[in-house]
């Protein structure tokens, strides 16, 4: 086993005692808040020095942790933030709408700052711009016309709302359009697609939270009908054309060599392609890009489809996720 793999392995290990801690929680158990207490900050300390063990572990986590502080990028901060305010939800579950507002918040600035660090403020903002408008635009129309996704409604949607649509819908949107048009290598149909997949997830949690409501009379899944899918398709494709238009250098396709420029190693498929394998101790966040995104939300969202007991719910968004992914690494791997 490489030293890499051996520690995330132990990390994710760390992260599943975090992620039963919450469980045991919502299902009133007091020793859940202590696994959580233990496995959160317990899983970033082997991710980072999980190879060390009875070694030099002291000594490996202090510099790797010294290394990566260097190697923060404020995209980066930004990125961790929006994770870590995923974490109290469990502990707090009507601070969702706060929690969910603020966590999207902070990946949209996340989004943002990486732009701005590659492609200069203009650019930046204006495709901010244009996704957040693209974004709040569609679901204005679809709303109040069932074009294109389906019969749905806003109504009871906890605020802050504009024209009626909830403010994280629009945020995300630009988000996870850049993740998904980065994974993808610039290619429009398939971070559209890698979209869909992902909400895949949305449609059941977001229901479950009362963000929106379906009345679609042909539900295919949490309420929303195929053309739900078809029409997130269809946008997201046409706004990942967009950015490729607009930043053609940031999205440039990706050959066989990938695996030389974004990594090859991993503990996961899905992870491979986004670091750089470590054959050193010395941690490398330089190649690390807005991509990872997606496969953290990959994590996170059928983990909260979990807690709101929504189990087979999560076990499809997982496999459609998980999916979406390989075949966007089979294609990258192509020439």
């Amino acid at each position: 086993m490489t030293p890499a793999l051996l520690r995330w392995s132990l990390a994710l290990a760390a992260l599943g005692l975090a992620f039963l801690g919450a469980l045991l929680v919502l299902k009133g158990v007091a020793l859940g808040g202590a696994f959580i207490a233990l496995g959160l900050p317990l899983s970033g300390v082997l991710a980072l020095a999980g190879d060390t063990l009875g070694g030099d572990f002291a000594g490996a986590l202090r510099r790797r942790t010294g290394v990566l502080a260097g190697q923060m990028r404020p995209w980066l901060g930004w990125t961790v933030l929006y994770a870590v305010l995923k974490i109290p939800v469990p502990l707090w579950p009507q601070g969702f709408p706060l929690l969910a507002l603020l966590s999207t918040g902070a990946l949209f600035l996340a989004a943002l700052a990486y732009l701005w660090e590659r492609v200069g403020a203009r650019r930046a903002l204006g495709l901010a711009a244009l996704a957040f408008g693209v974004g709040l635009g569609v679901e204005v129309l679809g709303s109040r016309t069932g074009w294109p996704f389906g019969a749905y409604s806003y109504a009871a949607a906890p605020a802050p709302t504009l024209l009626g649509v909830p403010l994280i819908v629009p945020l995300g949107w630009f988000a996870l359009t850049l993740s998904a048009a980065l994974l993808a290598g610039g290619r429009a149909w398939l971070a559209g697609l890698l979209l869909a997949a992902w909400d895949v997830g949305l449609e059941p949690l977001m229901t479950a939270e009362g963000y929106w409501r379906w009345n679609d009379p042909a539900p295919l899944w949490a309420g929303a009908p195929v053309q739900n899918f078809l029409g997130w398709w269809a946008v997201g494709t046409g706004l990942s054309w967009a950015f490729v238009g607009i930043a053609p250098g940031l999205f440039g396709r990706w050959g066989r060599d990938s695996s030389r420029l974004l990594g090859a190693a991993g503990p996961f498929p899905f992870t491979a392609q986004l670091v750089r394998a470590e054959p050193a101790p010395r941690p490398d966040l330089s190649r690390l890009t807005f991509a990872v995104v997606y496969p953290t939300e990959t994590f996170f969202l059928p983990g909260g489809l979990v807690l709101v007991g929504r189990e087979r719910e999560a076990a499809v968004t997982l496999a459609a996720m998980l999916g979406a992914l390989a075949l966007a690494r089979a294609v990258r791997r192509q020439k």
